[in-house]
């Protein structure tokens, strides 16, 4: 499985482990399907969301991989 690390797109994270998305959420990104977001950086979204990235980091590490 890929490793999610700052500077994975958000779109590919969600592929990724899309049971990240509830973290995502609750900084404040609502919109995950919309284009910007998905070209959008983690560490982009945390900056926009005023989110220190080891932080939201630590918390997508704690999200339980999706089973695919």
């Amino acid at each position: 499985m890929a490793e999610i690390t700052k500077d994975t797109r958000i779109g590919e994270a969600l592929c990724i482990n899309p049971n990240i998305a509830p973290v995502l959420m609750s900084i404040g990104m609502h919109c995950l399907g919309c284009p910007a977001s998905q070209g959008e950086t983690i560490a982009e979204a945390a900056m926009v969301h005023g989110v220190d990235i080891d932080e939201l980091m630590e918390q997508i590490a704690k999200a339980e991989p999706a089973d695919l």
